[in-house]
């Protein structure tokens, strides 16, 4: 199990999350009328 490190606040509820990228290092967020990336440290493991 992993430890929760923190929140990441977006102005919509977000709606489903997924990591991509050729590193999987990206992680994309989407909202009912919004689409969010953010580039993370580590790669993620879907």
């Amino acid at each position: 199990m992993g430890k929760h490190l923190g929140d990441i606040e977006t102005p919509l509820p977000p709606a489903n999350v997924v990591f991509g990228g050729v590193d999987r290092k990206t992680l994309y967020i989407t909202a009912r009328s919004s689409f969010y990336s953010l580039q993370m440290t580590v790669a993620g493991d879907n």
